[in-house]
């Protein structure tokens, strides 16, 4: 078995840059950027460390074989390659799924069927046995065949990263935790960020920026698949789970106050709030977005209602416009809105500085960005400014 790994975190469009970040600040070696996913290479301790610490991948992957495969032989050969008895031992149980795009080998029932009969065959050959009774943990395997190459992947989370442990319910359409962990990051959520928002709903985005500025690990309230894999000793999960405590910021002077026009939607988020260790940073109140007054140093996160959580589209958009009229009156550090409202400037009534395209699930939608952009002296030039109304307005900054 080898010292190091390659591993694979796929991840959500738009979440790539915070997700390497995370990578780097945890020791993962040869990290490549692609579309929706990343890798990177480790020993043992670092499916343990990956699975415990990120906050913005869907899950992480032991990346076993990577090969042409457009016949069946091909796809047996491949598998069978991989010493599958250094991984499995001979009760272990294995499901097979996997996924089929633009590649000779379209049935995905068929791909799963032969991938099977490799590893069994595999498994027999090395265990010298002549049953596999798959009683014992179970190592889910994974195949993804692209235009004819085949990777071949081994599992180790699980359910997917974005079930922490504290969410046991949420309201309608709710916001996966790996995005609004991504939010957090692009809203520069520091330990002594103050950080509101006006729809709140079950308060995924207040508590993911409450663990951020934390340093609280995601993974510390949940198991993995991972923790059953012999490969993966006990004691290196107890030693990153010691260190991720270790390293647990709970005196920060961060503080975050969510606001919801829904009483059940309140109740719901100081629950999950107190599962998630941070009930004494978050504070949410029954309130209408009216009503809602930003304090000048806030940073706003929020998720405003469409689609699912609006019955018309017409009602999203005077929320917008409630949202906009509040913040103009209020200003504050920053407001940064994922919404699958693609006009929601024009509701809103500015231009963000910037956005970004996201997807929440399967849902297309962009992050917009609204900050103070910083000035800069200029003897003879005047400086352009955005002006609430969209326009460019021009302003002398003052000697």
């Amino acid at each position: 078995m080898p010292a190091k790994f390659e591993l694979i975190a796929p991840c959500f469009f738009g979440c790539e840059a915070t997700a390497k970040f995370e990578l780097t600040r945890i020791g993962a070696e040869n990290i490549r950027v692609g579309d929706g996913r990343l890798t990177f290479a480790g020993g043992p301790e670092m499916i343990a460390a990956a699975n415990l610490n990120l906050r913005t991948v869907e899950r992480v992957m032991l990346l076993l074989n990577t090969y042409p495969a457009s016949t069946f032989d091909e796809l047996f050969d491949g598998v069978y390659s991989i010493p599958w008895e250094e991984l499995l031992p001979a009760d272990a149980a294995f499901p097979v799924t996997g996924s089929s795009l633009n590649s000779q080998l379209t049935s995905v029932p068929a791909c799963q069927s032969i991938i099977k009969k490799a590893v069994v065959k595999r498994l027999m050959n090395k265990h010298h046995t002549s049953v596999l009774p798959e009683t014992g943990a179970e190592y889910k395997i994974r195949f993804m065949l692209r235009k004819n190459v085949c990777e071949i992947m081994l599992d180790t989370t699980g359910e997917g990263l974005h079930k922490r442990g504290y969410r046991r319910n949420a309201m309608e359409a709710p916001i996966r935790e790996t995005l609004a962990a991504t939010i957090a990051d692009l809203g520069r959520v520091r330990r002594d960020s103050l950080v509101e928002d006006p729809f709140c709903g079950s308060g995924t985005l207040l508590i993911e920026a409450a663990q951020k500025a934390m340093n609280i690990a995601p993974g510390l309230k949940r198991r993995f698949a991972a923790e059953r894999y012999s490969f993966v000793p006990a004691s290196l999960w107890a030693e990153q789970r010691q260190k991720a405590l270790a390293e647990s910021k709970l005196d920060v002077g961060f503080e975050a106050f969510g606001y919801d026009i829904d009483p059940a939607a309140v109740a719901l988020a100081n629950a999950n709030a107190k599962l998630a260790g941070v009930e004494k940073r978050c504070h949410f109140e029954v309130a209408d977005v009216a009503d809602f007054a930003a304090k000048p140093e806030a940073i706003v996160l929020t998720n405003p209602p469409y689609g699912e959580r609006m019955n018309t589209i017409e009602g999203a958009a005077k929320l917008a416009r409630t949202l906009g009229r509040q913040m103009a009156e209020h200003p504050c550090a920053g407001l940064y809105a994922i919404t699958a409202d693609m006009e929601f400037e024009s509701h809103y009534g500015k231009r963000a500085n910037k956005r970004r395209k996201m997807y929440n699930g399967m849902i297309p939608c962009q992050l917009y960005m609204y900050y103070e952009a910083p000035k800069f002296e200029h003897k003879a030039k005047p400086m352009p400014k955005q002006g609430f109304d969209g326009k460019r307005t021009v302003e002398f900054k003052k000697k």
